[in-house]
């Protein structure tokens, strides 16, 4: 038994022993169908508290040859599955927790030769007539091991990123461990399984990932691991039935991330959706039900702190989308330029991927829309906005909603104090043209963006609409507003009547 090499069931021992386990061996069953094929290769993201390492021990003592864990996975729901033991105990496995490697570190080179040192000392220990001096990378020799013995290996890496959280500024160090990783498994014969976890997923450069053998299952897509990548609600009445604690408190608390698994087959033609899954973090559930404290259970001045340093970045309409997202929003969100990282952010919406990743936030993978999950993390959000700078925003927010009812009530008197109000605050850009002034209505209903679909110059056959707002959900007025410099409502109002743009809007 060693560190990195065949390390053992102790881990996953202690993880059974304790009070409160809930069993996700399972997902074993999942990780065997993708041994010695193309799809070996997995990064599955998660935020922290959501159980990486209990899994990448879980795994470690499952394919692991040198400590046997037979009874203890007799005793867990995967035993109950057909061929459970097909892979057990039969693979040497390396596993490596990145995170004390980093931190023992100066830089990334260094992490990365610390690491080859440490391989290589732990396998020509096993092999005594294997020299590794004589290989020219980690790749060879972990090959040639292959070749003399005949064994492939499972790896198993946790916390793979924390060359990117630790090290933001280390671009070259980034760029050489990504090649690193890639040099030591891609298109080898000695690997039956790659599984790697992490807070963020693999590391985008433009449109494109650096390490493209790697499937990812994140809080965006989770796929197949969806009901393993935190506690179902099914699990947590469970505890709270067991252990005698408020499950409607619990779900308050914790409840709200929300995931879909795979698509059935044929669901084109049936019309099944995927199974959908609401998620709790598994460390705060623990602690509620061990305590009694509903209670958040964040890591407080490390999140308060890190969770105030992206919301304060200056990106056009951040502020107001996280005022929003704290009065209840769900906001659409596009996940395209987000290059899987924490320091190439180049607008809102990559500030919001992020937050996804971090567990901020939740993410609603059929709508695309993200929002604030529960009211834990409903909490940290209230922390780290307390500054006088977030006071204008909340105000602005509060008066685009009171703006946005007023409206669907045709109160013609609020609706008035309201714009006035708007149109004072946006500055002196808002003057003297109809574009200006739409810059400033479009402020004013800032918060429509969670109900509306607003449109700019609809073309409405017979001239443009200067702004219309579609509802999303029916039941919902559409708002069509017409503007007009140095001229009167009327005027306004009977463009709207003579082009017909309400027949328009009907379609």
């Amino acid at each position: 038994m060693g560190t990195y090499l065949n390390p053992g069931k102790r881990l996953f021992e202690i993880s059974l022993n304790s009070q409160i386990y809930v069993d996700k061996t399972e997902l074993v069953v999942e990780t065997n169908a993708l041994v010695n094929t193309e799809k070996r290769f997995l990064c599955v993201s998660r935020p922290r508290r959501f159980g990486k390492s209990m899994t990448a021990s879980m795994l470690t003592a499952y394919y692991g040859r040198d400590d046997d864990s037979r009874t203890l996975f007799e005793k867990c729901s995967l035993a109950k599955q057909a061929d459970w033991d097909r892979y057990l105990g039969k693979f040497d496995v390396i596993r490596v927790v990145m995170t004390s490697l980093v931190e023992s570190a100066c830089s990334i080179a260094e992490m990365c030769a610390r690491l080859k040192d440490k391989l290589a000392e732990e396998l020509t220990e096993k092999h005594s007539d294997l020299s590794y001096g004589t290989c020219h990378t980690l790749a060879d020799f972990f090959a040639r091991v292959y070749s003399k013995t005949n064994r492939q290996f499972v790896f198993v890496i946790d916390e793979w990123d924390a060359a990117f959280r630790e090290r933001p500024n280390d671009l070259v160090g980034q760029r050489e461990y990504l090649d690193f990783l890639r040099n030591w498994f891609k298109d080898q014969e000695y690997v039956a399984l790659a599984y790697m976890t992490g807070i963020l997923p693999v590391k985008k450069y433009g449109r494109n990932s650096a390490l493209n053998m790697f499937d990812e299952y994140s809080m965006l897509a989770p796929l197949q691991f969806a009901p393993y990548t935190g506690f179902t609600s099914e699990e947590v009445e469970a505890l709270c039935r067991k252990y005698g604690r408020d499950y409607q408190k619990c779900q308050e608390w914790y409840n709200g991330y929300q995931v879909c698994g795979t698509v059935p087959p044929d669901a084109d033609h049936s019309g099944e959706r995927p199974a959908r899954y609401a998620l709790y973090a598994p460390l705060s559930v623990v602690n509620a039900i061990q305590t009694g404290y509903f209670r958040p259970y964040w890591n407080n001045t490390e999140t308060y702190e890190a969770l105030a340093e992206f919301v304060r970045m200056d990106f056009d309409g951040l502020k107001e989308s996280i005022a929003m997202l704290m009065q209840g929003a769900s906001l659409p969100v596009s996940l395209a330029t987000y290059q899987n990282d924490m320091t190439n952010l180049t607008c809102r919406d990559d500030v919001l991927a992020l937050l996804i990743h971090l567990g901020y936030l939740g993410y609603d993978q059929e709508h695309g829309k993200t929002f604030i999950p529960n009211r834990e993390v409903h909490e940290v959000f209230e922390t780290s906005t307390q500054g006088h700078e977030w006071s204008a925003t909340f105000r602005a927010m509060r008066n685009s909603r009171r703006l946005l009812a007023a409206t669907e009530a045709g109160d013609v008197e609020t609706i008035a104090e309201l714009i006035e109000d708007a149109h004072d605050k946006a500055g002196n850009r808002t003057y003297h043209s109809e574009a200006a002034l739409s810059y400033a209505i479009q402020l004013a209903y800032y918060a429509a963006q969670d109900e509306y679909t607003m449109l700019p110059e609809l073309d409405t056959g017979k001239g443009y609409a200067d702004l219309a707002y579609l509802p999303k959900n029916p039941g919902k007025p559409a708002i069509l507003i017409e503007l007009k410099y140095d001229q009167s409502a009327n005027t306004a109002v009977q463009q709207i009547l003579n082009n017909r743009y309400p027949a328009r809007l009907e379609q």
